[in-house]
This record gives structure tokens, C-alpha cells and sequence, in this order.
């Protein structure tokens, strides 16, 4: 027999963790920004998810505009490498199609992912204008975030490649988080990185001027290379992760470098939590 439920002391205060007004004040903000880690964390470490592919793009790009092929082409390069990964021996949700999950170039990239029926990841944010995540996104690997800089980290936690068309500031942005991480040892992994669209990156970014100018190296260069075209990426994204080991997961990618002064008798550097 059920022993019967005691009402409730309506003069009993909520438990901290359970106090809306105390997690949504400024003295709760750094529950909220940790929640944004723990929780996709919680999610991804349940659903298998290992390793991503991350798709980036402008959310102003349609199906039906003047830069439909952009559209196009990351749907079908999503479909092919979700393909190529589910036939993957071992395969153990490896190399998972990762976006922004908004429209646009985003929304071409998971519904490319689910034309295959793989799995695929939408890292959404909450948008002035109110973004909202796409319909291909799979329900469970759906996520909504409020800070940007929690948002970026799992881009970067998870990436075993990149590949960025045509964006504006955000897209931007992203790239060049990436980049700078790259270049600063701040990714115990290379992160091949594809700027799909020859025709816009040649005329938006100049990185031979920025070479002429000695703000970058001849070798940062080579952190990046331009494709035209999905069977040429595909080549590139499979040739550069088919000999990647199969590791935990998730596969969190570290620092390369130290975080403090290393001992200079030792010469070697491990890697960094």
C-alpha cells in the first residue's frame, strides 16, 4: 500500500539548483554557462557521438535564390560523406555531420545528412530574429545555446574537419576561430579545413596579402585549402581522415602546447588538458 504523498510546506524555500529566479539572475550566470557544457556533454556521451564534421555557412543562402548552388552542393557533400562514414568499418558514429542547425547553408548540410538517413548534429543559438533550429536535424542531437563562446567550443571540442562556404560575420567568425586555434597549437589534432567556393573566398579574403604583409606565415597557408566542387572535397575530407584512429568518446581535442613555463632541461611537451 502507498503511504499517502504529505502536502507540501508552501514556507519551505526551493533548493538552489531548483530556484528559476536564482538561475536566471547575473549571480547565476555561471551555472547557466556551465549547463551549456555539461548538458550536450551528458547528451553526446549517450548518444555515442565521437567525432564531427562541421558545415559552415550563411543562414541567407536558400534552396531557390541566386546562391542556390552553394545550397546544393552542401547537401550533396553531406549526403556523400554521411554515406562514405556509416560504411566505415567499425563505424561507431563516427564523422557526424555538425552545423549551426539554422537554415541556409546549415540546413543544407543536415538535410544532405538525413537524405543519407545518418545521423546529424544542430548546435542552434537564440537569435535576436529568432532562430530556429531546422527540421533535419536528428531530435536527439538537437541543441540550443545562449552564449556564442559555448556554442563555438563544441565546434571546435568535436571537429575532425571543417568546411566553410560562403557566410558572413558569424561565418567568418567561426573560420577564423578555427584557423587561430590551428595556428596556435591550441588543437592536439590538424583539423582539415576546406573554404568551398574558390569564386567568393579568392574575392573576400586576400591571404596572400596578409602573407606580403608578414601577418601570417607561408605555413598558415597551409592550414587551409579551397575546393570547388563536392567531389573534390569529399576526395580531400577522405583522404585526410580515413587514417584517423578510432579513439573515446567523445574524441575532445586538447592543447598541444603548455599552459605554463616548461622545465627548459626537458625539451618535450606533452600534450594539455
Amino acid at each position: 500500500m502507498t503511504p499517502p504523498r504529505l502536502p507540501s510546506n508552501p514556507s519551505k524555500p526551493p533548493l538552489a539548483y531548483r530556484n528559476l529566479e536564482f538561475l536566471d539572475s547575473d549571480d547565476g550566470r555561471p551555472l547557466r554557462i556551465l549547463a551549456e557544457y555539461l548538458q550536450p556533454l551528458h547528451a553526446l556521451r549517450r548518444e555515442g557521438i565521437h567525432d564531427t564534421i562541421v558545415f559552415f555557412g550563411s543562414a541567407r543562402i536558400t534552396e531557390d535564390g541566386p546562391l542556390a548552388r552553394y545550397y546544393a552542393d552542401a547537401r550533396e557533400l553531406a549526403r556523400r560523406l554521411t554515406e562514405w562514414s556509416k560504411a566505415l568499418s567499425h563505424h561507431r558514429h563516427r564523422y557526424i555531420v555538425c552545423t549551426g542547425g539554422g537554415p541556409g547553408i546549415m540546413a543544407a548540410a543536415n538535410r544532405g545528412a538525413s537524405d543519407a538517413r545518418g545521423r546529424t548534429v544542430g548546435f542552434n543559438i537564440g537569435l535576436p530574429h529568432e532562430q530556429e533550429p531546422n527540421p533535419y536535424i536528428t531530435r536527439e542531437l538537437s541543441f540550443e545555446f545562449h552564449y556564442f563562446f559555448m556554442r563555438k567550443l563544441w565546434f571546435a571540442h568535436l571537429a575532425r574537419a571543417l568546411v566553410v562556404f560562403p557566410g558572413g560575420f558569424g561565418t567568418f567568425d567561426e573560420l577564423f576561430e578555427i584557423l587561430t586555434l590551428s595556428q596556435t597549437l591550441k588543437l592536439d589534432r590538424r583539423i582539415p579545413i576546406l573554404l568551398y567556393g574558390p569564386e567568393y573566398w579568392n574575392e573576400t579574403v586576400n591571404f596572400a596579402a596578409m602573407r606580403r604583409w608578414g601577418v601570417i606565415s607561408a605555413e598558415d597557408l597551409e592550414l587551409f585549402r579551397v575546393v570547388g566542387d563536392p567531389t573534390e572535397a569529399f576526395q580531400a575530407l577522405e583522404t585526410a581522415l580515413r587514417p584517423e584512429p578510432e579513439g573515446a568518446t567523445p574524441a575532445f581535442a586538447k592543447s598541444a602546447v603548455p599552459s605554463g613555463p616548461t622545465e627548459p632541461s626537458t625539451g618535450s611537451v606533452g600534450p594539455q588538458s
